[in-house]
């Protein structure tokens, strides 16, 4: 924990942990936020998801792109203009009546325009510290991620369900903008000059790290998504044994980031944690208790964090400065869809087979984010001999 509490004494990097978790806390707010506000005006959860489908479709489409422009327009220009932008979508949103389509339009405008603050922060990390604390730096990161995940739901719902869902919107662009002011604020974002990428659009994509951190990402994230859709199936909407869960989830993950997540690892680490969330999710398909589900999703979240922070130290390590802003979206891309479809598969098999069909499909994603890594780990030995014969 000392080498923790030694990163946040580093000039900057405090001011930068808290401003930016502060900018990206309505990441875990907005689509709760929708879904309560939208469900409440058309008495519909499908014209919810439509409208949440093109909020995350808008944002997984924007991430590589934001993230590119950074690069050629100013990081402080983007995160600007993209802020304003989804800040406006939002109080439109919570106050102007429209027909559905015009909710769905609004939604895609708001995730086109989320701020890339991941992204940029992510690409900031190795100008903050010097590389042997880089990937102590990341698992920091990582962890520290979980909160936006345990304390935005908890804050959105509270506020949406005890005042309005028009007040819980407004909480949600209000602290956009606080948080994002805060961060483009701070003068280490207008120290840090990123470059500009001089490759074609996606060409990074071809690096090997990039691709397995978007891939494994996006294998995991929705596995966690299958996860979420199966506890609430199994205890209930709203309920507080499903919350409880969850958080549990969250709070191993967390736990696991600051113990394991600086730690050394390669490929083969990472498809060890994704084995620790397949586990988990099987676990859970054995078991119908409270007490049991609990133990079997908390050890699920276990590898989640130090697996992120794997990731991120990979796209460090491998990819130059000029490509790391547009690396950071794509893996973000990655999560955004997996978290999509995830949802969506474990929803069909939810309806045919009860909980038990969601965690399944958990751990099938979970399997397959075990396996991509070994592939890589494969792949490059078979480079490697090929390289000695030549």
């Amino acid at each position: 924990m000392n080498s923790y509490w030694g990163l946040l004494k580093t000039k900057g990097v405090a001011r930068i942990m808290a401003s930016q978790l502060t900018a990206r806390l309505p990441s875990g707010m907005i689509a709760l936020g929708l879904l309560i506000h939208v469900e409440g005006i058309f008495h519909s959860y499908g014209s919810a998801g439509l409208v949440l489908a093109a909020t995350s479709i808008g944002q997984a489409i924007a991430g590589p792109i934001t993230s590119r422009l950074m690069g050629r327009l100013g990081a402080r220009r983007v995160l600007i203009a993209t802020t304003l932008v989804c800040a406006l979508s939002l109080v439109w949103l919570a106050l102007v009546h429209m027909p559905l389509w015009g909710y769905i339009a609004v939604g895609f405008l708001g995730g086109f325009s989320f701020p890339p603050v991941q992204p940029a922060v992510r690409t900031m990390y190795p100008k903050l510290v010097e590389p042997a604390r880089l990937p102590r730096l990341f698992s920091l990161d990582a962890s520290a991620q979980e909160l936006i995940w345990v304390g935005g739901p908890l804050v959105i719902t509270l506020v949406a369900m005890q005042i309005s869902s028009v007040a819980g919107l407004l909480l949600c662009a209000s602290l956009l903008v606080v948080g994002g002011a805060w961060f483009i604020a701070s003068p280490e974002l207008g120290e840090v000059k990123f470059a500009t990428s001089t490759g074609r659009f996606g060409a990074v994509l071809g690096r090997g790290a990039v691709l397995l951190a978007v891939v494994t990402g996006f294998l995991m994230i929705g596995s966690t998504a299958a996860i979420e859709a199966a506890v609430v199936q199994r205890f209930g909407e709203g309920g507080l044994r499903a919350g409880l869960i969850l958080g549990a989830m969250s709070l191993a993950s967390l736990v696991a980031g600051f113990l394991f997540g600086h730690r050394e690892g390669g490929r083969a680490v990472l498809s060890l944690w994704m084995c620790t969330l397949m586990a988990g999710s099987l676990a859970a398909t054995m078991v119908q208790s409270f007490p049991g589900t609990l133990i079997a999703i908390g050890f699920a979240g276990l590898g989640m964090a130090p697996a992120l922070a794997i990731m991120f130290s990979l796209i460090s390590s491998r990819v130059q400065f000029s490509e790391s802003a547009e690396a950071y979206g794509w893996a973000n891309t990655g999560q955004l869809v997996g978290a999509a479809i995830g949802s969506a598969v474990a929803g069909f098999l939810i309806d045919a087979h009860g909980s038990n069909g969601g965690f399944l499909t958990a751990a099938m994603f979970a399997l397959l984010a075990a396996i991509v890594p070994l592939g890589f780990v494969q792949l490059q030995e078979v480079r490697g001999r090929r390289r000695r014969r030549a």
